[in-house]
This record gives structure tokens, C-alpha cells and sequence, in this order.
């Protein structure tokens, strides 16, 4: 459970805060130890000095050092209170300047820590795509930011609605494929198709594939061609009919598939070809074709097999997603693995990415600097100016307490050297004796 937010515990919340309270605590008791022990010294050496004249360098040295732990005592209290409660001015100058300290604070970071060269030079001391390929190379690594991506398309696929995205593709399917005109597109791929001779294997197959139903449905042949044959004609006949012209069919198909400059071929080549000029520049058919196309993209049971489509990918999609054993989990954690180990064996693929986070990096900093200082500078305004100096001195407030103590030995040594220069060198020249 928190303790209270007292004066006494300077608003000190954590375990790491109550500890660097008990450490400014522990270096204040030694640093009042030392005033109370020079001002031992002081009334011991004071009452002697008369009797023993040896004792006049140890009080000079304890009043000195008294002197200085005062003042020392009373700059480093004077940052963050009144001392004694007295308001001496300039004194509890953290929470008079607080507003100040903020600004500078973050105009001293915006020109010292954000600048572009020292970001420039951070940055590039340190090879962030090997330290990245290093770390993915390790499976453990590249299966936590499979899950990790898997975790962010399950959130994406949870938050859609479906019908806002099927709005959406079908918005995006109208206008970059349903509105532009097909005519013309579809004329110069079949110009082309048909110039690269492409249409022979077409024509190839097509003749493979009618002369295998000729030679094994030869009765469906003669159904179909007996049904066109008058009905007063004999059997005989109708037969030899039949069998004659099945015959003929098979032998025009083998000689279509095996003759390259047959009639039918050219027919069909020269065919093909006015099709696709004719869709290229007849309006009239363009524009049967563009009514074709949309009587079958608006047609409702296109939209329902799209919206059936979408929800089953939907639904496989979360599927693989949540399992990690999936083919698409264990492809996802190979890829990151791979990805990791080309980054540590190719030295330009590292040296591209650096340099494009590096600009990145730079651009975000320039850009948001002012912002990230004004951040620094608006969190200090909004703190209470008592808390603020609380804060302040419980993060700084025992290497202060330094100073008082530096303060006492420092105003001992100065104390006893201004008595020893007044005694053995100012007293002889003046002729006082002691």
C-alpha cells in the first residue's frame, strides 16, 4: 500500500523512490553529523586556545568549517524551500521557477539532445538492420513477431464490419475495374496475342481435344448429324451419311492440328485479329461489350458470391491466424527468420535500410523536436511547484547533500589557512605577538 504524499517522504510513491529517500536521509544525518561535530570542536578548542595558544588552529578550523557547512546548508535548502520558513528572497527558487526550469529544460534538450547532427552522429554509430537480422535469425524471436503480427491482423479483421468492407472492395472494384472501358484493353491484348502467334496452341489444343471426342462418342456424331437428315430417307442411307461425314469431321480436325498453314487456321487467325481491331475503334460493339460487363458485375447473385467469398476467406483467415501451427503461422515465423538471416549476410540490403530509418529518424526529429521539447517543458508548467521541488530534490537531493559536506572539510581547510597566514606571516609583519 502507497504511504501518504507528506513533505517528509517528498512525494515518494515506489519502492525506487522510498529508497533514494532513505539514501538523501542517510547523507543528511552525516552532513548535520559533521556541523555538530565542528561545533563540538569549536567550544572544546574556543575554551582551551587561552591556555594551550596551539588550540587557535583547531577553532579557526571548526569555525571555518562551521561557516561553511552553514552556508552550504543554507544554498542547497534555499533551492527548494525557505529556510527556517523565513521567505528570504531568492530562496525556494525550484518552485518560483518552475515555469522557467521547464522552458529551459526543453529548449536545453531541442538544442542539445534533437539536434540533427548529434541524432545524425547517433545514429549512425549503430547498424540497426544487422542488430535486427541478429535478433530474428534467433526462432524464438521471429515466432514472437509472428504473433505479434498475428495479434494485429486479428484485432484489424475483429474491428471491421463486414459490410463496410465489402462496401469499400466493391467501391475500389468499380472504379479501378468496372469504369474504365474494357474494350480497348481487351483489343490490344488480343492484338498482341494474336501478332505473337500465341492463338496456335489454343487452336492446337482445341483440335486435340475435339479429335478425342470424334473418335470416342462416334454415335453422339451421328445422332446429332442423323436429326438433320430428312425423315423420308432409308437407314442405309442415313448411315453411310453418318459414317461418311464422320470420317471427313476427323480427317478436317488432324489436318487442322497437324497443318500450320491451314485454311481454318488462317481463318481463325484472321478472325481473331479483326476482333480485336474492331474492339479498338467499332463504338458499337464496345459498347455491347460495356453492357455485358455490367449486366454481370451488378447482377445480384455476382454480389452475393462475393459477399459468400469474402466472409469464408474471412473466417479461414482467423482461423490460420489463431493457430500457430497453421501453414500460414509457421510461413510467417520462416520468413521473419529468413528475412533476419539475409539481413546479417547482405551488407547493401543493411546499408539501405539504415540509411532509409536514418532518414526517417531525422525527418520525424526535425519535424516533431519543437513538439517533444514542448512536452518536457508543458509536463514541468502542470506540476504543482511544491511537488515539482519535491521531485526534484528526491532525484538530486543526496549528491546536494555532497556539497554541505564538501562545504564543512572545504571551510575547515580555509579557516585554518587563514589562521596560519595571520598568525606566522600578517602577526610578524604587523608586530603583534601572540
Amino acid at each position: 500500500m502507497p504511504q501518504p504524499r507528506t513533505r517528509r517522504t517528498l512525494g515518494a510513491v515506489s519502492p525506487a523512490d522510498f529508497q533514494r529517500l532513505d539514501e538523501l536521509r542517510r547523507m543528511q544525518a552525516i552532513a548535520v553529523g559533521l556541523l555538530i561535530a565542528m561545533a563540538v570542536v569549536f567550544v572544546v578548542s574556543f575554551i582551551l586556545q587561552a591556555r594551550y595558544p596551539g588550540w587557535g588552529f583547531v577553532r579557526a578550523a571548526s569555525e571555518g568549517g562551521m561557516v561553511g557547512a552553514l552556508a552550504d546548508w543554507f544554498a542547497v535548502t534555499a533551492l527548494f524551500r525557505h529556510p527556517l520558513g523565513l521567505k528570504i528572497p531568492h530562496t525556494n527558487l525550484i518552485s518560483q521557477k518552475k515555469d522557467d526550469i521547464g522552458e529551459g529544460l526543453g529548449s536545453f534538450v531541442e538544442e542539445n539532445f534533437l539536434a540533427d547532427e548529434v541524432v545524425h552522429g547517433k545514429l549512425a554509430e549503430i547498424s540497426g538492420a544487422r542488430r535486427a537480422g541478429e535478433w530474428l535469425s534467433d526462432r524464438r524471436n521471429a515466432e514472437r513477431v509472428s504473433a505479434m503480427a498475428a495479434s494485429a491482423g486479428l484485432g484489424t479483421l475483429a474491428v471491421l464490419d463486414d459490410d463496410d468492407v465489402q462496401e469499400l472492395v466493391e467501391v475500389l472494384v468499380r472504379r479501378h475495374v468496372i469504369d474504365p472501358e474494357w474494350s480497348p484493353l481487351i483489343g490490344r491484348a488480343a492484338e498482341s496475342f494474336v501478332s505473337g502467334g500465341h492463338h496456335e496452341a489454343l487452336l492446337d489444343i482445341a483440335a486435340e481435344r475435339l479429335e478425342g471426342w470424334l473418335v470416342e462418342h462416334p454415335d453422339a456424331f451421328d445422332r446429332v448429324v442423323s436429326s438433320r437428315l430428312p425423315s423420308w430417307m432409308p437407314g442405309i442411307v442415313d448411315r453411310f451419311v453418318d459414317h461418311r461425314l464422320h470420317a471427313e469431321a476427323v480427317r478436317f480436325v488432324q489436318s487442322v492440328a497437324a497443318e500450320r498453314d491451314h485454311p481454318f487456321r488462317i481463318a481463325v487467325s484472321k478472325f481473331l485479329a479483326d476482333l480485336a481491331g474492331d474492339l479498338q475503334t467499332q463504338e458499337r460493339l464496345q459498347g455491347q461489350l460495356e453492357a455485358f460487363k455490367h449486366g454481370v458485375f451488378d447482377s445480384p447473385r455476382i454480389r452475393a458470391l462475393a459477399q459468400s467469398t469474402w466472409r469464408t476467406a474471412r473466417a479461414a483467415l482467423v482461423e490460420m491466424l489463431e493457430d500457430p501451427a497453421s501453414d500460414l503461422r509457421v510461413r510467417m515465423v520462416r520468413a521473419a527468420e529468413d528475412f533476419g538471416g539475409k539481413l546479417q549476410e547482405d551488407a547493401t540490403l543493411q546499408y539501405k535500410i539504415d540509411v532509409w530509418v536514418m532518414e526517417v529518424v531525422e525527418r520525424l526529429v526535425r519535424t516533431y523536436r519543437h513538439d517533444l521539447a514542448n512536452v518536457i517543458s508543458e509536463t514541468v508548467q502542470r506540476w504543482d511547484a511544491r511537488e515539482a521541488a519535491e521531485k526534484i530534490e528526491l532525484q538530486v537531493g543526496r549528491d546536494l547533500q555532497f556539497i554541505r559536506i564538501n562545504g564543512t572539510v572545504v571551510g575547515s581547510l580555509a579557516g585554518l589557512t587563514i589562521y596560519a597566514v595571520a598568525t606566522w606571516v600578517v602577526a610578524p609583519l604587523a608586530g603583534v605577538s601572540h
